[in-house]
């Protein structure tokens, strides 16, 4: 059965990678002015990623420091969360996972648990909200740790690096039986085309994926007539720092 999270929304999907920053705006990627423009852009998913502060707040930030975003080299475990939101103030805001997930009700959170010590928080924040939900980290253990405090809960779900590592293995070695153990329970098997000289994403993979009933979300795709070749191709889904491009290209 397919599950809430991936029904009622145009397909293919555009996933808004960190929200929509767009250069010049002064808007920082996975900022609550980010996600406000994915939204008023028409973006039905948003794509984030999940630390905590100091004090055990689960706020939507990419990286382990600041030093990219704000200049201030240290971790955001080692921020209060007044402080980090005051360095976030002139950059968009800072968004909890809380406020965000209170605040677009209508949105669709694709939630990678960057920090293990997220996960337990990630996992009891998104269970009210589970069907508008996917949980994901490239550690699959992290993602556990989310999907057991979410409990009764059942959010959507994406395999780690490991899983994927296993399963793009076996499809390329046509090992029908083991892909297809390996992507059962899950929603969506979210991947990039290549890992270096590795080629991750083939028809093959699409289709076997597409026959575990798994969707095929490909990340970070920019450019407009890569997008379409995706969408040509079978992909179901596109992460993107520019969702209203994407939205504009693949809904002409």
């Amino acid at each position: 059965m397919t599950h809430p999270y991936l029904t009622g929304t145009p397909h293919p999907r555009v996933l808004a990678h960190r929200g929509l920053a767009v250069p010049g705006d002064h808007v920082a990627e996975n900022s609550f002015a980010a996600i406000a423009a994915a939204h008023a852009a028409g973006a039905a998913y948003v794509e984030s990623d999940c630390h905590v502060t100091a004090e055990g707040h689960v706020v939507l930030f990419h990286d382990d420091t600041l030093e990219r975003v704000t200049g201030d080299r240290r971790a955001i475990a080692e921020v209060s969360l007044r402080e980090l939101a005051q360095q976030m103030e002139s950059l968009g805001g800072l968004a909890t996972l809380e406020q965000s997930l209170e605040a677009f009700p209508e949105t669709r959170f694709n939630l990678d648990v960057k920090a293990g010590a997220a996960a337990v928080g990630v996992g009891r924040l998104v269970a009210e909200h589970a069907d508008r939900v996917l949980v994901t980290s490239f550690s699959d253990q992290r993602r556990r740790i989310a999907m057991d405090a979410a409990l009764p809960a059942r959010p959507a779900i994406s395999p780690g690096s490991r899983t994927i590592t296993r399963i793009v293995a076996a499809v390329g070695a046509g090992l029908r039986p083991v892909a297809m153990r390996l992507l059962r329970g899950f929603d969506a098997i979210q991947i990039p085309e290549r890992q270096g000289a590795i080629r991750v994403l083939t028809p093959r993979l699409i289709r076997w994926a597409h026959d575990a009933d798994v969707e095929v979300h490909v990340w970070t795709v920019n450019d407009p007539q890569r997008m379409r070749m995706l969408v040509a191709m079978g992909v179901d889904g596109i992460v993107t720092d520019r969702a209203d491009l994407a939205l504009e290209t693949l809904t002409r």
